[in-house]
C-alpha cells in the first residue's frame, strides 16, 4: 500500500469525521430502505438523502457501502433513502424519483455516466447537491457534482499489473462482469498497461452459472493463460471454483473485498486483491452533504476522496479478515 501515491485522498479524508463503525448489513439486497432512526445524533435540523447505486441483487459489496452510509446517517441526523438497480435506464428513474421527493442530497453512482448526465442536470437544476460515489471519477466534475468519493479504478489496475509483471505473470485474463461499466474497464485497461498480454473476457455478472461456464470455457481454450482476475469479490470467489474444477494452474487475484475473500487469501486460493474500502465511500458521501447542508462546505475541495486502493495479500489478510467479518472491510 505504501507504494502508492494518493497522499492527496488521505489529506481529503482527514476531514471527513470517520466515527462509530455499527451498522447491520442488507443481505445483497439493493431494495429502497431507510435508515437513521435511532442512535446519538448531530444537533442539527433533520434532512432527508438519497442514495442510489447500480448494484446487482446478491452483490455483497453494496451491504458495505450501505453499512458505511448508515452509520453516517445515524450520527448526521440523515433520514437515508437506499435504493439501487443494476440497469443505468431504471437507477436513473430512481434518481428522478429523488428529486420528486425533493430530497435534501443525492449520492449516485456513475458507472455508466452517459445515462445519468441528464438526470444529475435535473437534480442540480432543483437546487439540490449531489455526490458520486464508486465510479465516474474522470466524468463527476464535468457533470458538475460537488465530490467524489472512491479509488481511481485506474491506478488501481496498474497496481495490480505491477504486482503481476513483478511475479512473472504474462498472460493474465481479466473477468468483467458488466459490459460497458467504464470502473471496470479502467482496470482491466491499468492492468495492460503493466502486462501487455493480458486480455479481457466479459460475463454476465447477474447469472453466476453463467460466470462459471464462460471462465471454465475460457480457461479450457487459454492454456497459456498464467493468471486470472476478478473485478468484485463474488465474481473471484466463482473464478476460483472455476479454476478448481478445470485443474487449471492460473494465479488468482482479485479487485474488492468480503469475509470469504478474505478467508481465500488467508487459505492461499487468491493471491491477493485490492480493496477499495466501500465503507468510506457511503459514510463520506454520506457526511459531505450533510457537511455541505449545515455549513456550505465542500469535501475535498471539489477533488476525488480517495478510499483506495488498499492490497490485502498474505502479510495482513488475517488481521483485515476480522473487519471483513464485522462487515466493514
Amino acid at each position: 500500500m505504501a507504494k502508492f501515491t494518493w497522499h492527496r485522498g488521505v489529506m481529503a479524508l482527514a476531514v471527513v469525521p470517520l466515527l462509530a463503525l455499527a451498522a447491520c448489513s442488507s443481505g445483497g439486497k439493493t431494495e429502497t430502505g431507510t435508515s437513521g432512526e435511532a442512535g446519538q445524533v448531530a444537533d442539527t435540523a433533520r434532512i432527508k438523502i438519497a442514495m442510489i447505486t447500480h448494484a446487482a441483487a446478491g452483490d455483497t459489496f453494496w451491504d458495505i457501502v450501505r453499512k458505511g452510509a448508515e452509520t453516517a446517517a445515524k450520527k448526521d441526523n440523515v433520514d437515508l433513502l437506499y435504493s439501487g438497480d443494476g440497469d443505468a435506464g431504471r437507477q436513473a428513474q430512481l434518481v428522478q424519483q429523488a428529486i420528486d421527493q425533493k430530497v435534501d442530497g443525492i449520492a449516485v453512482t456513475l458507472a455508466k455516466p452517459d445515462a445519468l448526465k441528464d438526470v444529475v442536470q435535473k437534480a442540480l437544476a432543483a437546487g439540490i447537491p449531489v455526490v458520486s460515489f464508486n465510479a465516474g471519477e474522470d466524468q463527476y466534475k464535468a457533470l458538475g457534482v460537488m465530490a467524489h468519493f472512491g479509488q481511481s479504478d485506474k491506478l488501481a489496475g496498474v497496481a495490480v499489473g505491477k504486482r503481476l509483471a513483478s511475479e512473472g505473470v504474462k498472460h493474465p485474463i481479466c473477468v468483467i462482469q458488466e459490459q460497458g461499466h467504464v470502473g471496470l474497464e479502467n482496470r482491466c485497461a491499468g492492468i495492460k498497461e503493466n502486462v501487455p498480454g493480458s486480455e479481457i473476457v466479459y460475463v454476465n455478472g447477474a447469472d453466476m452459472t453463467s460466470v462459471s461456464s464462460t471462465v471454465t470455457a475460457k480457461l479450457q481454450s487459454t492454456p497459456d493463460a498464467d493468471a486470472i482476475v476478478g473485478l468484485g469479490a463474488p465474481f473471484t470467489l466463482t473464478i476460483v471454483k472455476a479454476v478448481k474444477e478445470t485443474g487449471s494452474k492460473v494465479k488468482v487475484a482479485s479487485f474488492d473485498l468480503n469475509a470469504d475473500l478474505a478467508k481465500a487469501v488467508v487459505d492461499g486460493s487468491v493471491d491477493f486483491t485490492v480493496d477499495q474500502q466501500p465503507y468510506l465511500q457511503g459514510y463520506g458521501t454520506v457526511d459531505a452533504i450533510w457537511a455541505q447542508k449545515v455549513g456550505g462546505f465542500t469535501v475535498g475541495g471539489g477533488q476525488q476522496v480517495y478510499t483506495g486502493p488498499a492490497i490485502v495479500d498474505k502479510s495482513n489478510a488475517t488481521d483485515v479478515s476480522k473487519f471483513a467479518q464485522a462487515g466493514i472491510r
